[in-house]
C-alpha cells in the first residue's frame, strides 16, 4: 500500500454522508450546449477506517475537472463528477460500483483500498477506470484490461522484489528491518513482504515481517516490544498515516532506536507541526510524484488548480491522494479526448492503451508506455524526503530507482 494521510475536511461536511455524493458546483464552464454533459465517478474512502487516508482526497479529482471545464470541457463536453465513498466498507464498494455504472458513469477513476473486492463490475460493463493501483494486482491481471494505472501503468501480478529500498536502507546504515502491513490488504502485505526481502537482498537481516496488522490499527504496544527484542534498526511500514505513526510511536516509546524509518506516505503538509511531526524529525518518505519543492509545469498546473478550486492554501501542497486523484482525472480525460466527440467506453479503453508516453504533465518519475506495460511493473522510481523541524527537504532533485529482482515473487497467493 502506497498511501497514508490525514483526514482533510476539504469539501462540506454534507459531502462526508451518504453512499455516493454528486458534486456540481465546479466553476466557470464554458462546454457546448449542443455536446451532452459526461459524468466521471471517483470511488475513495470518505469514512471508515481508511478515511485517515482518503477523505480529501477528491479535491484532486474535483481540481481537475474544473480545470477542464473551464477550458471548455472535453471536446465540447462538461464533465459532471460523481464522488463515491466506499465507507472501507467490503459490501458497499460492490454496491456503489454498480449503482455508479447504472447512473452512467463514462469512466470510473479509484483510490480505494478495496477496490480489487468490486473490480469485476466495471470489467464486466467494459467501464474503463484509472487510478491509483494500491489496492491490489487485479491492475495487471487478466481479464482486467479496462483498468490503466494513472501512477504505475500497470502491475506484475506476481509483485518482485524490487531494490530501491533495500539499498538505500543500507545505504543509511540500517542492519535489521521490521516491516507491517494489513492483512486484508494484498497489497499492503505484498509491500511488506517485498520491502523486507529488497533489504536482505541488499544484505540486510529481516528481524519483523509482520502482515497480520489490522486495517487501520493504532494499537502498536505489543509490536515494539518484538522490534526492540529483534533489534530492529529500520522500518518501511505499508500502512496508512493513522497505523504507520502510531507504530513509529511506540517504537519510540519503547526506546527502539532507528538508523532509519522509511513511509511510502506521508509527504503532506498537514502533518508539519501535528502531535506526531517531533516523532518523525529525520525520518523519511517516499514520494511517488514529484516534490512541489521541485516545481515544474506539472506542479505549477495542479497547485494553481487546487488554489483556485479547492481553496488550497498558497503556502501548502497537495497531498498524496490528491495528486493520485488528480492523476486519475487526467488520464481518463485523455483517454475521453482521444475518442473524439462522441466517446464510448470501448473507444476510450482503446485509445488509453495507445498512450505511449504518459508522464502526469511531469508529476511522474517514470515515463508509462500503455501500450505495452499491462502485466508488468514499469521502472520503480520516487522521491525520497526528509522531515525537518520546519517541513520536508528532498534528498535529491533526482528520483531515485530500483530494479526488479528476477525470479523473486511477493504476491499473497505465490
Amino acid at each position: 500500500m502506497k498511501c497514508s494521510r490525514f483526514v482533510r475536511a476539504t469539501l462540506a461536511a454534507s459531502t462526508l454522508f451518504g453512499l455516493v455524493t454528486v458534486v456540481s458546483s465546479l466553476g466557470a464552464s464554458s462546454a457546448s450546449a449542443a455536446a451532452s454533459p459526461i459524468t466521471l465517478a471517483y470511488v475513495t474512502s470518505l469514512t471508515g477506517p481508511a478515511a485517515s487516508e482518503d477523505a480529501g482526497s477528491q479535491a484532486g479529482f474535483l481540481a481537475r475537472i474544473a480545470l477542464e471545464n473551464a477550458q471548455g470541457g472535453v471536446n465540447g463536453h462538461k464533465i459532471i463528477p460523481l464522488v463515491i465513498d466506499d465507507q472501507t466498507s467490503p459490501s458497499v464498494i460492490a454496491t456503489a460500483l454498480q449503482d455508479a455504472i447504472a447512473k452512467g458513469a463514462l469512466g470510473i477513476v479509484s483510490q480505494s483500498a478495496l477496490f480489487f473486492l468490486a473490480a469485476k463490475y466495471p470489467e464486466q460493463a467494459g467501464v474503463p477506470v484509472t487510478g491509483s493501483y494500491d489496492d491490489g494486482p487485479e491492475w495487471g491481471e487478466q481479464p482486467y484490461t479496462n483498468m490503466f494505472a494513472s501512477d504505475h501503468g500497470s502491475e506484475d501480478p506476481k509483485v518482485p522484489v524490487n531494490t530501491l529500498l533495500g539499498s538505500f536502507l543500507k545505504k543509511e546504515g540500517a542492519t535489521v528491518i521490521g516491516t507491517y502491513g494489513y492483512g486484508i490488504s494484498p497489497q499492503s502485505a505484498d509491500s511488506a513482504k517485498g520491502n523486507a526481502e529488497s533489504f536482505q537482498d541488499a544484505g540486510g537481516k529481516i528481524g519483523v515481517d509482520d502482515i497480520s496488522i489490522p486495517f487501520g490499527g493504532t494499537n502498536f504496544t505489543t509490536e515494539a516490544l518484538v522490534a526492540k527484542q529483534d533489534k530492529v534498526n529500520a522500518i518501511v511500514p505499508s500502512m496508512d498515516n493513522n497505523s504507520n505513526f502510531a507504530l513509529a510511536t511506540s517504537l519510540k516509546q519503547a526506546g527502539v532506536k532507528l538508523k532509519a524509518a522509511v513511509f511510502a506516505t506521508g509527504y503532506e503538509h498537514d502533518i508539519i507541526g501535528s502531535p506526531v511531526w517531533s516523532t518523525v524529525q529525520g525520518d523519511y518518505f517516499l514520494s511517488a510524484f514529484r516534490p512541489f519543492d521541485l516545481p515544474d509545469a506539472g506542479t505549477i498546473q495542479m497547485a494553481a488548480a487546487m488554489t483556485k478550486y479547492e481553496h488550497m492554501a498558497k503556502s501548502s501542497f497537495p497531498d498524496f491522494g490528491e495528486i493520485e486523484a488528480w492523476l486519475g482525472a487526467d488520464l481518463m480525460i485523455q483517454g475521453i479526448k482521444m475518442a473524439g466527440a462522441n466517446p464510448t467506453h470501448a473507444a476510450i479503453i482503446k485509445d488509453l492503451r495507445s498512450i505511449k508516453a504518459y508522464t502526469g504533465n511531469g508529476l511522474l518519475p517514470i515515463t508509462i508506455n500503455y501500450s505495452t506495460i499491462f502485466g508488468h511493473d514499469p521502472m520503480n522510481c520516487a522521491w525520497i524526503v526528509q522531515a525537518h523541524k520546519t517541513g520536508f527537504t528532498p534528498v535529491s532533485s533526482k528520483p531515485f530507482c530500483g530494479k526488479d529482482v528476477a525470479g523473486t515473487s511477493t504476491a499473497s497467493s505465490s
